[in-house]
């Protein structure tokens, strides 16, 4: 092949890729889609640039109007998390778990932690940025019927192992975590807690979720593209003032573990897309928020209804954006590629009791996606059919993949943000 054509293979299968995500039912959790104005500053000439350091204090010439474009990604960013302290660097939501590790837990001391199979993120785990930074991992007892961290064994826990932190992170998120129980037990042992936000970011600056800084959190880490729906990135957040010698220590040892910690320059077309971000979520999220959790809700309703194993039945199956299904032992990643087949995009997830990550038995659901092109509770209902003929009635995802892209042509707009209703296939065709 010759370059030209080399260059076409690559533009062909972004273009194919775009126009199958365009016809299909994008539902994993942890991804969404850009605002024209957030789409817009990556193609701007910052994403060649550098610029390391923090604005006024590079080393590098030639900062000027980036500088002034992250001080306002900071100021909206305090604004949208009501708090004293933000880092808009990190380059992903692991990047800032692995920031905030290097600056507040040495390599051997202990760390209390969620296990993977009852939906920790894999940065907190044995195999992760944790395990890079070579911290003692401990881990919470979990409540399999709430799907959530046990409060009273946890405190005991923290309160005999001392740990340095006390983590939470979680890729599966169904209900909020008992944050003011663990903070206070932590503060106890003069340990600090360390709140991942990245799957809920968008809903707690919506004011939907719960609020981890003013429960007791030490730091909020997460990702800029799941429930806030800016660019892939990751940001550090802290209520902490800096008004004393220790608070403004335990500031600069976060700002240290970001750069030079884990970053150099650090993908300035993203921060500029962060801070478009911030500024839409700031009008439009708590409205994003509620609808997602409206739908996943719904959504959970209706597969259940189905006859589909629900997680969180008795609390109301979810208060977030995402949805955890049972779909037999082993089973998940089978179940996921027949949804594939059919158009819905999901993936396979350990469930409690899974000690094979690449064999799990559930499938997670989420609705950032959907409810950013202007779905509602109807189409929730809509949707659970669908699974319902592939996985249930077991009919040939051919011919559901038929009806999806029939289904899928009403829903080509983006909402929630600045210019509201911008076409879909605009949005998703590459200019030939």
């Amino acid at each position: 092949m010759s370059w030209y054509d080399e260059v076409e293979y690559i533009r062909k299968q972004a273009r194919e890729n775009n126009k199958f995500f365009a016809e299909s039912l994008p539902m994993i959790a942890s991804e969404n889609v850009l605002s024209p104005l957030c789409k817009e500053m990556l193609i701007t000439d910052f994403h060649g640039r550098y610029a390391e350091g923090t604005p006024g204090h590079r080393y590098y010439e030639g900062c000027k109007f980036f500088d002034r474009v992250e001080e306002k990604a900071i100021e909206l960013g305090k604004k949208l998390f009501n708090c004293n302290y933000v880092d808009v660097r990190p380059t992903a939501g692991t990047t800032a778990n692995m920031a905030v590790l290097k600056a507040l837990i040495k390599p051997g001391e202990t760390a209390t932690v969620l296990d993977l199979a009852n939906g920790a993120h894999i940065s907190f785990g044995k195999w992760g940025a944790a395990a890079v930074r070579g911290i003692n991992l401990v881990s919470y007892p979990f409540n399999d019927e709430e799907m959530n961290i046990d409060i009273d064994g946890a405190v005991k826990l923290i309160r005999e192992a001392k740990p340095k932190l006390a983590l939470n992170g979680r890729s599966v998120f169904l209900f909020p975590s008992p944050i003011k129980e663990l903070a206070e037990a932590a503060h106890e042992v003069g340990a600090y807690l360390v709140y991942d936000a990245a799957h809920v970011l968008g809903l707690i600056a919506g004011k939907q979720f719960q609020d981890p800084l003013r429960e007791g959190a030490d730091v909020m880490t997460g990702s800029t593209h799941k429930t806030l729906p800016g660019p892939q990135g990751g940001v550090v957040l802290s209520d902490h003032k800096g008004d004393t010698e220790e608070d403004k220590s335990f500031l600069m040892r976060l700002n240290f573990g970001v750069f030079p910690g884990v970053t150099s320059s650090y993908h300035l077309h993203h921060v500029a897309a962060k801070a478009i971000a911030f500024a839409e979520h700031l009008e439009f999220g708590e409205a994003y928020a509620k609808q997602t959790i409206k739908n996943a809700k719904k959504l959970a309703e209706s597969l259940y209804d189905r006859g589909f194993k629900v997680f969180g039945e008795k609390l109301g199956f979810t208060e977030s954006h995402q949805v955890l299904l049972e779909i037999g032992p082993g089973k998940g990643k089978e179940a996921s590629k027949k949804l594939e087949e059919a158009g819905i995009i999901t993936n396979m997830n350990t469930i409690p009791g899974d000690t094979d990550p690449l064999n799990p038995s559930g499938i997670r659901i989420g609705t950032p996606e959907l409810t950013r092109i202007g779905m509602k509770e109807s189409e929730m209902e809509e949707i659970a059919i669908f699974y319902e003929r592939v996985l249930l009635k077991n009919e040939d995802p051919k011919k559901v993949r038929k009806d999806i892209k029939e289904f899928r042509k009403n829903y080509q707009e983006i909402h929630y943000c600045f210019k509201e209703g911008f076409r879909g296939y605009d949005y998703y065709e590459i200019v030939p």
